[in-house]
């Protein structure tokens, strides 16, 4: 009998009857869609500005239950409420890596008003994630809508944004 550890390259190589008690064995592997892994392996945006800077909004969020912390920033053009510039560093999975990155991409050149209307459905439509894997894109759109409200705050003549649903605004909710 081969060892379970043998060095397949596919269970069909194996006859039949054997590929059948392997692959009973072989716990089934999960893939990432080639879009998460493409937001993974080559991150776009990574990095940070500088957070005193008026015209930068940063948002900070976390997921206890899997440790994963997102800090998304944006740079806006003050006359045309546009992001002319966001970037990311994002502490986690590779589901919540893509999921930032592909954030970033989006809400470039994209008015505050627009942005704060991103959902996670959105981002994981767009990434192809699995059902364990939504939280990552949750984190993403609590992200960007933390950064559009610190944006806000550091500006009070910025436009108002809807920012229904974030975890922020629920909180106020629950607490008046």
């Amino acid at each position: 009998m081969l060892p379970l550890r043998a060095p397949f390259r596919s269970i069909r190589a194996l006859p039949s009857p054997m590929a059948a008690a392997v692959a009973a064995r072989v716990p089934a592997r999960r893939f990432y869609h080639d879009k998460v892994i493409d937001h993974y392996s080559r991150p776009r945006n990574p990095g940070s500005m500088d957070k005193s800077d008026p015209s930068v909004g940063t948002g900070l969020v976390g997921a206890p239950a899997c440790g994963d912390v997102m800090k998304l920033q944006i740079k806006v053009d003050e006359k045309t409420g546009t992001i002319t510039d966001a970037k990311f560093k994002t502490f986690g999975c590779g589901s919540a890596i893509a999921s930032s990155s592909y954030l970033t991409t989006l809400v470039k050149g994209m008015r505050l008003e627009d942005a704060s209307k991103i959902r996670n459905v959105d981002i994981s439509k767009e990434l192809c994630l699995p059902p364990v894997k939504l939280h990552c894109s949750m984190l993403a759109e609590d992200a960007i809508k933390a950064a559009i409200a610190d944006y806000q705050g550091k500006n009070p003549k910025a436009p108002i944004s809807d920012l229904a649903g974030t975890a922020r605004t629920l909180e106020k909710e629950a607490a008046a």
